[in-house]
């Protein structure tokens, strides 16, 4: 029989199902089958006969040992070849797998097709059925290489972002701990200031006591000297007492004024302890400055770089190695300042000196931050620019302004609520520019320099405010 399995001229086939037999059973005919196969066979007629001469039989057939010895020989010299590479071969038949079952999607051999086991399935030629199959699983696999892609791109951001996190953590800890060394230097400084007063007041005190100590001395020794001699004279005889008794009356007549009080010889506590923490910290408002606006080192574009305080910004020519993050203006040379408004009256001015390009003003907190955009109030930008002595207020069109005198700082006054964002001079209150605009987002302040326009001693300023104590 075609493809049927043999070993040294033995038929390892059952009939039945034309595989390698399991568990073969011999029936007295010599027929062999699997067990399993006969048995349903029987099952299926209704009767015990040979599937092949249709012999009956009358008993169960017996287990063939030799047979099933055989087989498994068989199995696993085949199993070796197909370790040695002979992978290609059907393991149930050792024919070579030449075809592709499209139902199964599994590679058979020509028997196989043949086989109930794909009795109606479509097939094509394996080399057929691969460039098919290899296209469409490189089709799908084109989502998965650029999500990979994404992945790693994220990934490469999320380990500068963690590196950068360090990197802030231990500059912005160096810098506050320098902060508060310049609060304890101040503190020391007021303390040795103020305990050096007190000795001061000590010393002086203590000398005055010192001198009219010594002289109330002097006077209750000169006193003493004066009773001594007197009561001598009382001692003596009359004749004697008498010829001497206008001198020692006069003796007797004190010159001396009665001793003053001692006033104001103490030390003033009250002077040195009064509201003692109040005034260090009413004297230490006197050297803090309060910035409106504080830049978001976060916000800014990689070659600007902000000052320790945060309150001044300046253009670098090189870039700098921050993260991509979402917030960060990878495109506009922008930095935002880190708080936004949403509602109130604000005010605040910009240094911006004698700068040939700076822009300042208000953005909405949607703002687009990756890439290039046309900055107008279409976008959500409000504000006025300066080039080349030439100023505009950031419209569509921009709108042309005139200054008779060159501003060294800008005055930017916002009142959400109203929809008003006006511009001014501050040295003489000029105004420059008023928008008027429903603002439905918080905004944030912005400053902006152009490259074009710029050298690495550029910068613009947030001006401070002194702080001031109001007690109610």
């Amino acid at each position: 029989m075609a493809g049927r399995f043999s070993l040294l001229g033995e038929e390892l086939s059952c009939p039945v199902c034309t595989e390698i037999f399991r568990d073969p059973v011999v029936l007295k005919c010599s027929h062999s089958f699997c067990k399993a196969c006969l048995q349903k066979y029987w099952e299926q007629n209704r009767s015990r006969e040979c599937p092949i001469c249709r012999r009956r039989s009358s008993m169960d057939p017996p287990l063939s040992l030799s047979l099933k010895n055989t087989c498994e020989a068989f199995l696993k010299e085949r199993s070796q070849r197909a370790t040695a590479g002979s992978e290609e071969l059907c393991s149930l038949h050792s024919e070579k797998l030449k075809l592709f079952c499209l139902k199964d999607q599994i590679p058979v051999c020509v028997i196989c097709q043949t086989s109930k086991q794909h009795e109606n399935h479509k097939l094509r030629p394996v080399q057929e059925a691969a460039e098919e199959y290899k296209e469409k699983l490189r089709t799908a696999l084109a989502p998965l290489q650029k999500k990979l892609k994404a992945f790693n791109e994220v990934k490469l951001i999320c380990d500068q972002t963690a590196e950068h996190i360090k990197s802030q953590a231990q500059c912005t800890e160096r810098q506050i701990k320098m902060e508060f060394e310049k609060l304890q230097q101040f503190l020391k400084d007021e303390e040795a200031t103020r305990i050096a007063a007190l000795r001061e007041e000590e010393e002086q005190k203590s000398q005055m006591m010192k001198e009219k100590i010594e002289k109330m001395t002097e006077e209750i020794s000169s006193l003493s000297e004066q009773i001594r001699a007197i009561e001598q004279e009382l001692g003596a005889e009359d004749f004697s007492f008498l010829q001497s008794y206008k001198d020692t009356v006069k003796r007797a007549q004190c010159t001396l004024q009665d001793p003053e009080k001692v006033s104001g010889a103490l030390v003033d506590v009250a002077k040195h302890l009064g509201n003692l923490k109040y005034r260090v910290w009413e004297k230490m408002l006197g050297t803090v400055q309060y910035t409106p606006v504080t830049l978001d080192p976060n916000t800014a574009h990689p070659k600007l770089s902000l000052s320790e305080d945060l309150t001044s910004v300046r253009w670098r020519d090189e870039r700098q190695q921050v993260p991509d993050n979402p917030e960060r203006f990878d495109y506009w040379n922008c930095v935002l300042g880190s708080e936004g408004f949403s509602s109130g009256r604000h005010c605040w001015d910009v240094e911006v000196g004698d700068k040939d390009y700076w822009e300042v003003g208000v953005v909405k907190e949607s703002v687009r931050r990756k890439g290039g955009f046309t900055r107008i109030s279409a976008v959500g930008v409000w504000g006025i620019k300066q080039l080349n002595g030439k100023y505009r207020a950031l419209t569509s069109p921009h709108t042309a302004l005139t200054v008779k005198r060159k501003p060294q700082r800008i005055r930017v006054q916002l009142d959400w609520n109203r929809g008003e964002l006006s511009f001014s001079d501050p040295s003489d209150n000029t105004p420059l520019y008023t928008f008027k605009h429903s603002f439905t987002e918080g905004v944030f302040p912005f400053l902006s320099f152009d490259w074009r326009w710029l050298s690495s001693s550029s910068h613009l300023q947030i001006c401070p405010l002194k702080a001031s104590l109001t007690l109610q």
